[in-house]
């Protein structure tokens, strides 16, 4: 057996490929066999076996001319699932947060959700901090929302004092927070006059007298409860988790563009399951990959194993209009350009009124249309179409 002599040569046969496979796998191929010559050395038949077995897998993966690669992908999609758990599982072994898994988390994909139920963000840092417990805890102090209830003991009212706000020093030190910051936070709300005692721990709120009666002292004690003292607005609780050498920030709630505008966060790494706020900030490009790095993650969590290419291709229907769609009536199955394919999904009557009204055109090019007039649907050898001139053919046959 021949030893390969250089990278160069693995260079030159991997290139003879091209126009036999595509550029992204001649591109990954040529990296990996580079890595292995580099590690343990290569032979030439080594490196022809492996080249012929790459190009034989790609040949057999490609999609025949015809094939209803939406139908197989409907069908991948669909059948595991079936075999999903209705239960939320806790997230990543992180006990604090609940996420939804499972069937429920797939419909909210699906569906193209506003919001999901359980927003989770994954918050990496940059190099100076993600190396450092206490830089993590203070990134996570700046990104987590702190409320007045979070740092005090009780918040009461009576029609003599007011409100009385009585703090935690504890919880002071832990949330990073001063007593100048909640006062500061109080007087924003401009209720009354703001009061401090000498120990700094009690608060005091002296109402003006449009709110001494009861229920409105009750609305007021509520408000200054909810008054946020600090904090990124929708991040309800930030934990740390050390995973290898860094530490990264695990956040109930989403906010993308806000949370990339805090010094220490690696804004390039930062993630959140909220695929209508990554399209929003980032562009659809990003929310079609969100959308299929969701999806391949609800299926490995239930140990399902589907084709990343049927995947794929429900982001690419879901997004390719520049815009995350549903598949259901408000989204994909309800823009069909096809009146009966709208029809056969839901409110039949409905939608066959509203195309006689506006005098629609069906040009039967789809499968659920040809289906329900009994053609031959447009899959496989339903797409050909054969033409003979039968007055040559007859000609031809007297010549002969």
């Amino acid at each position: 057996m021949k030893p390969i002599a250089s990278v160069e040569e693995i260079r030159d046969k991997v290139r003879k490929l091209e126009g036999r496979v595509s550029s992204s796998i001649i591109e990954e191929l040529e990296k990996k066999l580079i890595e292995i010559y580099e590690k343990n050395g290569l032979y030439e038949e080594e490196l022809d076996r492996i080249l012929d077995e790459v190009v034989k897998r790609y040949e057999s993966s490609i999609i025949e001319p015809g094939e209803p690669v939406g139908t197989v992908a409907a069908q991948s999609l669909g059948e595991p699932s079936t075999q999903m758990t209705l239960r939320v599982f806790h997230y990543a072994g992180v006990r604090e947060f609940n996420v939804t898994l499972g069937l429920p988390r797939l419909i909210e994909i699906v569906d193209a959700r506003k919001k999901p139920e359980t927003p989770i963000m994954e918050i990496y840092l940059e190099d100076d901090y993600k190396y450092s417990e206490d830089k993590a805890k203070e990134v996570a102090r700046k990104i987590e929302s702190t409320y007045v209830e979070n740092v005090a003991e009780s918040i009461t009212f009576s029609p003599f004092e007011g409100v009385i706000v009585r703090l935690d020093p504890g919880m002071l030190e832990d949330k990073g927070v001063d007593v100048s910051d909640v006062v500061r936070a109080i007087e924003e709300l401009n209720l009354g006059e703001v009061e401090v005692d000498e120990e700094g721990h009690i608060i005091r709120v002296k109402l003006s007298e449009e709110y001494m009666d009861f229920t409105k002292m009750e609305k007021v004690r509520q408000k200054i409860a909810s008054t946020k003292i600090k904090g990124v607005k929708g991040i309800r609780k930030v934990i740390i988790q050390k995973r290898g050498d860094e530490y990264v920030l695990v956040a109930e709630g989403s906010n993308l563009e806000d949370v990339m505008k805090i010094e220490g966060v690696d804004w390039r790494r930062v993630y959140t399951n909220d695929i209508m706020e990554i399209e929003r900030v980032l562009g659809i490009e990003a929310a079609r990959a969100a959308i299929i790095r969701e999806v391949k993650g609800v299926l490995e969590d239930q140990g399902l194993d589907v084709d990343i290419r049927h995947i794929m291709l429900l982001a690419d229907v879901m997004t390719w209009t520049g815009r995350v769609r549903q598949i259901g009536r408000m989204g994909v199955a309800g823009e069909k350009p096809s009146v009966l394919a709208r029809a056969t999904f839901e409110m039949t009557v409905q939608k066959l009124i509203e195309a006689a009204a506006s005098g629609e055109t069906d040009y039967l090019t789809g499968v659920p249309e040809n289906i329900i007039i009994g053609q031959i649907i447009p899959v496989g050898t339903g797409l050909i179409e054969l033409y003979a001139t039968l007055g040559g053919a007859r000609k031809h046959k007297e010549e002969g």
